[in-house]
């Protein structure tokens, strides 16, 4: 039986990524790991009973919750998953914003600009992988984040992410179609499916690899570049850059900073 059980929670504009830490001897492995869509109407009720019946269906008690971490880059979504928490679990999450520990200087003109799910994501890449390094995430957005090596979070970059850029083609477009993001047989489309799958796959592929080539002599050129998010794994097949997918980045950023804090 575990000593300690955290619940860690990351609230996205697409999806809600949560994820279970037994701790023993202080070691924090991750067990069961869920991702939900994000519903903006959803009340903490709703929340609750969506959260009860997961838990049902891995055998875990709600009551076994030690301690919750939240990160959440959806503002409205916040409070309503603190009570969700408190009504689930019997306790408050800690959230991840100002005041927060993260051991990592914020080198950004205004720091409660940055998201929390890139300071997340940049304190678990250095903690992991160590500095300089550039963590990519294939998310809503797709969003580069450079950690130096001494471990400051220097800033980044945004683009839109592969779906919102489909999506947005899709409506602008009539006589163009919703594909599956996937190889296509040749990078010269012979249909029009082909021809965006070529696109999107190829072309954010040949995007990361071309905003690495740029960061790098401002980061360091020795600096390493990872990725997450939902399509890092195919993007990264086709990337010459990414030198390794993580796919629980965000829950392992989650885990540190709880980590970082739980004796404050």
């Amino acid at each position: 039986m575990a000593e300690a059980v955290l619940l860690v929670i990351d609230i996205g504009n697409t999806n809600i990524a949560l994820g279970i830490y037994d701790y023993n001897d202080d070691k924090g492995t991750l067990g069961e790991h869920w991702r939900l869509s994000t519903r903006r109407e959803e009340t903490s009720d709703e929340l609750s009973i969506a959260l009860r019946a997961l838990f049902r269906e891995s055998g875990r008690a709600p009551l076994q919750i030690d301690d919750i971490i939240l990160s959440s880059v959806v503002p409205p979504l916040q409070p309503v998953w603190e009570r969700a928490c408190e009504k689930t679990f019997g306790t408050r999450p800690l959230i991840v914003g100002p005041g927060i520990r993260t051991g990592m200087p914020v080198l950004y003109e205004n720091p409660r600009e940055v998201g929390a799910d890139r300071i997340v994501n940049s304190v678990a890449a250095f903690e992991l992988f160590g500095g300089p390094i550039i963590s990519v995430d294939f998310g809503t957005a797709t969003t580069f984040d450079c950690v130096s090596e001494k471990g400051e979070y220097l800033g980044g970059v945004i683009c839109p992410g592969i779906h919102v850029s489909l999506e947005a083609l899709f409506e602008r477009a009539s006589m163009l179609h919703r594909v599956e993001i996937a190889e296509p047989k040749s990078v010269i489309g012979k249909t029009t499916t082909g021809a965006l799958q070529s696109g999107l796959l190829y072309g954010y592929a040949g995007m990361v690899d071309s905003m690495v080539e740029r960061i790098r002599p401002e980061l360091g050129e020795g600096a390493r570049v990872i990725a997450t998010g939902g399509l890092a794994g195919r993007i990264a097949a086709q990337s010459r850059a990414i030198e390794k997918v993580v796919p629980d980045l965000t829950l392992e950023g989650l885990r540190i900073l709880h980590e970082k804090n739980r004796n404050t």
